[in-house]
């Protein structure tokens, strides 16, 4: 499928739209309406149609859209046509609860590889993925061309292990480190800042 040129806020709300058309997969349907799916994904009819337009036109009034194929058609668009490899750096005890998790297979990725500076430490946290030394870590990105890489680290060697990362050819990382990471343009760093998330969420308990 040929590439479409989709805004960043438009992708995050096409993988909501893809895990929400999975469950209806599962479930057996095999059409939604624009309505449904919207309500499902918690956005409006109208930002979902503006989203699927990006598609063409297609579905049908009255009936809706066919729920696998508009699935199929989101998952190439977002490359999950099939596994994506990914690295994390940092098997340290938040490393290791990821690496434990195992819903990323299900959602079109797979962890390849870990790497730690203590990587005999990690493997101890009994994680099924292989764990190598930091030092190996630019040649087994190259090696498995892996463009997904998961940080976490702490801030103050954060920004180092980044650029390696990058000059590995890695063009997307989650970064879970509580800094602010300074890469290429064309390279997307998407921030995971668990403390400021709860410090958010404290706003509104009272």
């Amino acid at each position: 499928m040929e590439r479409i040129d989709i805004p960043k806020k438009a992708i995050y709300r096409l993988s909501i739209y893809n895990r929400c058309l999975q469950r209806l997969v599962e479930n057996g349907q095999k059409t939604v309406s624009s309505t449904a799916l919207a309500k499902a994904a918690g956005v409006k009819s109208a930002q979902l149609r503006k989203d699927l337009a990006y598609f063409g036109q297609f579905g049908t009034r009255g009936l809706g859209y066919p729920v696998e194929t508009l699935a199929t058609m989101i998952r190439d668009a977002l490359g999950r046509e099939k596994l994506q490899p990914v690295v994390l750096v940092g098997a340290g005890n938040l490393g290791s609860a990821l690496l434990h998790y195992q819903g990323f297979q299900k959602e079109g990725f797979e962890v390849v590889a870990a790497f730690d500076a203590d990587p005999e430490g990690a493997k101890a946290r009994g994680v099924s993925v292989p764990v190598y030394s930091e030092k190996e870590m630019e040649a087994r990105i190259i090696a498995e061309q892996v463009r997904l890489a998961i940080l976490c680290v702490p801030a103050v060697i954060a920004q180092s292990l980044a650029n390696r990362l990058v000059d590995a050819g890695v063009q997307g990382i989650l970064n879970f480190s509580p800094v602010m990471l300074e890469v290429p343009a064309e390279v997307v760093v998407n921030n995971v800042d668990l403390a400021l998330e709860l410090e958010h969420l404290s706003f509104f308990v009272r």
